[in-house]
């Protein structure tokens, strides 16, 4: 039998639906869904929505939000007025604003704040729209490209979802963000047809064919490392279990079900290399999926603390390219971590232990087969209390009495053992100064902060595994909010120290020249050598993420480096160790002025101008005395070609020193006559000419080489200091760059801060320091370094500014043409070879 048909249009529903604006076939389909369209009759009803000249658009944003209140949970009718009225207004103009707007009014009540619903649904700013600058959304996409460590134009697609993604952009035109993200993929890697791949150029006749470093880089999978392995397994935000429901809810209303991270550091040293792995998943995680990360300073330990360690500490976060939420300090909750010690004392799951060291550590299993309970565990509560108090006054001196948390000493593992939660110490503290006497230790403090700051990801290195366990007993014991802890696989470079303890002994003892010295793997070091914090950032990303520690060897790093730095890095002539070439067929004042490109395939990075003149100079490798079939530069009699050069030329004669019998001069002719022959290979110079200051002499070339002789210095006897390399330092003098140096590192500087006085003023606009945060952010003089000017020398190696280096030009106006001054002092650092060095270590 075939079904009864209904004549929908004549339906009372839809001819309600219809009178408020909607199409018939809009009407009908409002009416399809029972509970949906009974939401919307109310509201029409209330609202009297017949009468108010909805335009068809409206109507429809009408019918969307009954649609996402007959989903909700427990809406009232004053936030539904609230959210209705601004549809009216023309407030929310899109679908998408009022699925945000359901989404806010579950979770507030009226009297609504106006400024925070307005951000979260993307209302009108100012009565204009949503607004954002071009710089300020250029900027905005920069930063998700470095967070991400986006490689290509491949990843247009899925940057494009990300960006219009971030919290921040949501309500950006897509149009705009198309155009900002076009842009800042042009500027980072090329126009897009010369980013694409391309076959193996056809060797030289006779040419040594060097394979460029871009031709080794691994396919990079297009699926983000936030989402796939140890990160795209991790839980969802409010799935961690808690003792009550209540804990959850409360958690879920005050984070909006956003991701939240914190980055934790204790401020007793400087940042080093595998600081950068856990910065790269706590910030990019919850970046990644629209969340917030806390700088949290682990300052619990006043006796290690020092104000030059909180300061580097944000900026070199900042400069790796991310911006904290918040900054905080475990000691802003001192007085809450005091008094939850005092509840947990209450509850009879914390005592006060007068035990020695010695006999805490025995009691623990260290010198006996299985954990002993001590001799004040089963003391009254009201004796801790008392006792506790004494602590807080000043009665004892340090290790004279800790308060110990009541775990469990039958488990297996040791971090329930009844850890300390509360010690003595004297030392006066950077931020509560001599207020306090007793600091609670790591493992009572960093899951209750967690707790307090409504940590939704607590992402920890695999040594913390066993601490999970007290980590969840201290949560439940003290019935609090439990972040979930996860812990991946800790970043380690072979070849060198990251212990804080170990480098400090390196300084002091001075083999090294300090923190930054660029032969050590701290983030400060590696920044003054010249390592960009995007090419960090894409070595950490391609190691991916798991539970199993990265083990990488130095080489691995470097190659990294070469080929972040390949596809960036302007090129300039250069030669490392010059010798003079006198061409004899020229005139003394001829000039010819050429215009050569500062990277082949990166036409956006622009060109420069240089002088070929009768004396000009080139590498010493490039010429030796004996000929053979193998070798194709220049020699006596042997013709050669100059990169951009007009003509090859010929080696005729040569001049050496009296005293050393060391070549000094080569005479050579040009080969600007007769039928013109096509050299086997090319070599790099840089012309004579005074009136261009042409060339540019550096003072001192710094080339580091490994800082110890094995990939294991730690296995070294007697220790880590018999395996140094006494050659790991290497200074040239007088090497030569072309002209355009000058004009290059002005440019470079002045975009880098450019670029980072609008990141400071939107971080500074958007999240506004704490008043209690006594760390100011790090300023654009923090950010841009001299390192901002990084070059390759052709075919010799990549280079960056030292922060040695006295550059008058650079520091001066704009208009000021960039040139070499009086005192000034020119150093470069070798950021790595164009190719793994040959020459290892013995």
């Amino acid at each position: 039998m075939a079904p009864t048909l209904v004549d929908a249009p004549s339906e009372p529903l839809v001819i309600l639906f219809k009178s408020i604006g909607l199409s018939q076939s809009k009407a009908i389909e409002a009416n399809k869904n029972p509970k949906s369209a009974t939401v919307l009759k109310e509201l029409i009803e209330k609202h009297n929505l017949v009468a108010a000249g909805l335009d068809e658009k409206q109507a429809v944003l009408v019918t969307a939000f009954a649609g996402n209140i007959a989903k909700a949970v427990a809406v009232g009718d004053d936030e539904k007025s609230f959210v209705v009225a601004d549809i009216l207004k023309g407030n929310l103009k899109s679908v998408d604003q009022v699925s945000a707007a359901t989404k806010y009014i579950e979770s507030h009540r009226v009297p609504i704040d106006r400024s925070d619903f307005n951000r979260h649904c993307g209302v009108a700013r100012y009565g204009t729209g949503f607004s954002i600058t071009p710089e300020e959304l250029f900027v905005q996409v920069t930063s998700y490209i470095k967070c991400h460590s986006v490689t290509g134009w491949a990843n247009l697609s899925s940057v494009l979802s990300g960006v219009k993604g971030t919290p921040e952009l949501r309500w950006a035109s897509p149009l705009e963000i198309k155009y900002a993200v076009e842009n800042a993929f042009t500027e980072k890697f090329g126009a897009k047809e010369t980013a694409k791949p391309k076959g193996k150029e056809p060797k030289k006749d006779g040419a040594k064919k060097v394979a460029p470093a871009s031709e080794s880089i691994p396919i990079v999978s297009r699926k983000s490392v936030f989402e796939e392995g140890f990160l795209g397994s991790l839980h969802k935000p409010g799935d961690n279990p808690q003792t009550r429901p209540a804990l959850r809810e409360a958690h879920l209303a005050a984070t909006h079900g956003e991701v939240w991270t914190r980055f934790p550091p204790e401020p007793n040293g400087y940042l080093h290399i595998g600081h950068s792995k856990a910065i790269f998943i706590n910030f990019g995680y919850a970046a990644h999926h629209g969340g917030k990360t806390y700088l949290r300073y682990d300052d619990t330990n006043p006796e290690a603390e020092e104000s030059e360690y909180f300061e580097k500490i944000l900026e070199m976060i900042r400069w790796l390219g991310y911006e904290p939420w918040k900054v905080t300090y475990s000691s802003d909750y001192f007085d809450q971590l005091y008094e939850l010690a005092v509840e947990l004392i209450k509850r009879d799951k914390a005592y006060v232990c007068h035990c020695t060291q010695e006999e805490i550590k025995a009691n623990r299993g260290e010198k006996v087969a299985a954990p002993k309970a001590c001799v004040h565990r089963t003391r009254p509560i009201a004796e801790s209390l008392v006792e506790f108090e004494n602590m807080k006054n000043g009665v004892y001196r340090p290790k004279e009495a800790n308060l110990r948390m009541k775990q469990d000493l039958t488990d297996g593992n040791p971090q329930m053992w009844d850890l300390t939660a509360y010690r003595i110490l004297t030392a006066n503290h950077h931020r509560t100064h001599d207020r306090w006497k007793i600091y609670p230790t790591y493992d009572f403090t960093h899951c209750l902060v967690d707790s307090f700051e409504n940590i939704s990801h607590s992402l920890c290195t695999v040594e913390f595994v066993a601490s999970r366990q007290s980590y969840e007993w201290l949560c439940d014991a003290l019935d609090a909010y439990k972040p979930r802890q996860s812990e991946y696989g800790r970043l380690n470079i072979q070849g060198t120290v990251m212990s804080k303890r170990k480098i400090l002994a390196l300084v002091n003892e001075g083999y090294v020249k300090g923190w930054d010295d660029p032969r050590l793997f701290t983030l400060i070091a590696l920044r003054r050598r010249g390592v960009p914090p995007g090419a960090i950032r894409s070595f950490v990303s391609g190691l991916g993420v798991s539970t199993s520690a990265s083990n990488i060897q130095t080489v691995r790093f470097e190659q990294s480096v070469r080929q972040y730095l390949e596809s960036s890095a302007p090129r300039l002539f250069m030669v490392l160790r010059p010798l003079k070439v006198t061409i004899e067929n020229l005139p003394d004042d001829y000039v010819l002025m050429i215009e050569k490109s500062l990277h082949p395939k990166v036409p956006e990075l622009g060109t420069t101008t240089i002088p070929f003149t009768r004396t000009i100079y080139i590498d010493a490798d490039d010429f030796r005395l004996e000929d053979s079939k193998d070798y194709f530069r220049l020699a006596p009699g042997k013709s050669v070609g100059l990169f951009q050069g007009p003509y090859p030329i010929t080696c005729t004669s040569y001049k050496t020193d009296p005293a050393s019998g060391e070549i000094v001069e080569l005479i050579c002719q040009l080969e600007n006559t007769g039928p013109l022959k096509k050299p086997k290979a090319y070599i790099q110079w840089v012309a004579e000419h005074a009136p261009s200051g042409s060339p540019v002499r550096v003072d001192e070339t710094r080339i580091f080489h490994q800082l110890f002789k094995s990939d294991n210095p730690l296995s070294a006897t007697p220790d880590f200091r018999a395996d140094i390399n006494p050659n790991s330092l290497e200074v040239i003098r007088g090497a030569m760059v072309e002209i355009g140096f000058w004009a290059l590192a002005k440019r470079l500087l002045a975009e880098a801060r450019r670029e980072s006085e609008i990141r400071t003023e939107g971080a500074l606009r958007n999240n506004p320091n704490d008043p209690h945060d006594d760390t100011p952010r790090a300023t654009t003089e923090q950010l841009v370094g001299k390192e901002c000017m990084r070059f390759q020398g052709l075919r010799v190696a990549y280079f960056a500014l030292d922060t040695d280096a006295r550059v008058a030009c650079l520091d001066e106006a704009e208009n000021v043409a960039p040139t070499r001054a009086q005192g000034d002092y020119l150093v470069l650092n070798r950021i790595v070879s164009l190719k793994e060095d040959s020459g290892k270590v013995a």
